[in-house]
This record gives structure tokens, sequence and C-alpha cells, in this order.
């Protein structure tokens, strides 16, 4: 009876109960405010016409980084909180399908919209820029790659939390693992070691968000942008194997 649903049918589905969830829409908005206010307050205080502009106005994907990302998790595991996950798995028990419905349409989504919010701060951001400081524009070499495989990033820390929501299945544990995993391990002296290299927060501060090469990090932005794309891959490979051998 339900062999009629196609990843078409799935996916329309998923984004039903996307668009309908009030945390995504306040979660993007404060994405938006907050990193259009870093970049102005980064562009502001810039004063070193010598260093990576760029990147000081990019900072405010830091707090974006975090909000995707925990967005992700609260995308998967409001399904099990609130049960729903039980009656969408009835209605399609191909679970592979419904969980690469529910990454295609959330990454898509979250993809458009770290373009949106990367493109804002730093329009807003460069707009600030003092008139000694050389101000970036998207022409420049490396301007408009930094600031487009920062939207990239966002997307795929999402996709990263939404992978950590179907393999733990409760928020508070999946954004505590989330956080630790991303966000505190740089600061735990990881970052000083060559393990820091394969960070995704490094590889973004350092890699995906600057228009110059950071002394002693070796990975160029698109191997950096592959790895972490492939860390999103395994975790979401991971939380289909699960989803398939327990319960919901």
């Amino acid at each position: 009876m339900t062999d009629h649903y196609r990843f078409r049918h799935v996916a329309r589905m998923e984004w039903i109960k996307l668009r309908t969830l009030r945390s995504v829409r306040w979660t993007l908005l404060f994405a938006l405010a907050g990193m259009i206010g870093i970049g102005i307050a980064a562009g502001f205080n810039t004063r070193n016409p010598r260093g990576d502009v760029t990147n000081n106005i990019l900072a405010g994907g830091a707090l974006g980084s975090v909000l995707f990302a925990v967005l992700g998790v609260l995308v998967m595991t409001s399904e099990y909180s609130s049960g729903t996950i039980r009656a969408t798995l009835a209605a399609i028990p191909r679970r592979p399908l419904v969980l690469a419905a529910k990454a295609a349409t959330f990454g898509l989504t979250a993809l458009a919209a770290g373009e949106l919010v990367t493109v804002a701060g730093f329009l807003a951001g460069a707009a600030f820029v003092h008139g000694g400081v050389p101000r970036p524009v998207l022409s420049q070499p490396g301007v408009l790659r930094a600031v487009a495989l920062s939207g990239a990033y966002l997307c795929l820390i999402g996709l990263i939390g939404l992978a950590l929501g179907v393999i733990v299945r409760h928020g508070a544990a999946a954004i505590t693992a989330l956080v630790a995993l991303v966000f505190v391990a740089p600061l735990a002296g990881l970052a000083a070691t060559p393990a820091g290299q394969f960070l995704p927060e490094l590889i973004y501060a350092n890699s995906l968000g600057a228009t110059k090469p950071v002394q002693g990090f070796t990975l160029s932005p698109w191997a950096g942008l592959a790895l972490i794309a492939a860390y999103a891959a395994a975790l979401l490979a991971v939380g289909g194997w699960l989803l398939t051998r327990r319960d919901a």
C-alpha cells in the first residue's frame, strides 16, 4: 500500500513539515540579524589594511554555524519528541528514503539560507570598513569563493546536526555532543595540534572563509569543503543505518 511513495512525494511531505516549524523561521531570522550585526562590527573595527578583511567580516559565521547546527538537530529530534516520526515511518516504511528526503529538503533550504545570510553579513560589513582599509568586493580574487563556501559551510554543519539528531534522537544530548565535537574541541588545545586542520570550525575559519593562505594551515578551501561534506555524509550514513535497526 505504501510502495507508491517516491522520493518527490516524501520530499514534499518533509518540506511541509519543515516550513511549519516556527523554530526554523526564528533561527534563520536570528542568524541573519546576528551575522549582519557581527559583520558591521567587524568591518568597523578592522584597522589592518594588509589583513584578510573578508575573513574578518565573515566572523559572524561562527554564530551562524552554531545556529544552523542546532537547527539541524532540532529538525530531526522534534519528530521524536512529538511522536510524528512514528506516523511518518508507518506511512513510509522505507526509512532510508525518509532520511534521504529529509536531508535533501533541509540541506537545500539550509544552503539557500546560508548563502543569503552570509552575503547579507558580508555586504553589511564591507559597507562599514574604514576608508584607510581596502573595502572588499565580490569581484576581487578569492572573495566570492570565500563568501560562497562560507554559506555552504552553514549548510553542511546543519546536516551534521541533522545526522547527530538521527543518531542520538534526544535534542539536548545531540546538541551537547555537537557542541563538544565541533565547537569545544578547537578550544580544548586541539587547534595547536596537527589534528586541528581537520576540525570543521577551524577549516571554516582558516580556509573556507579566508582569501589569504593561513600560515601553517595546509588544507585548501576546496579540500576543506570536501572533508566537511564527507563528515556530513558519513554521519548521515550511520544515522540511516541506525534508523533501519531500531524502533522509532
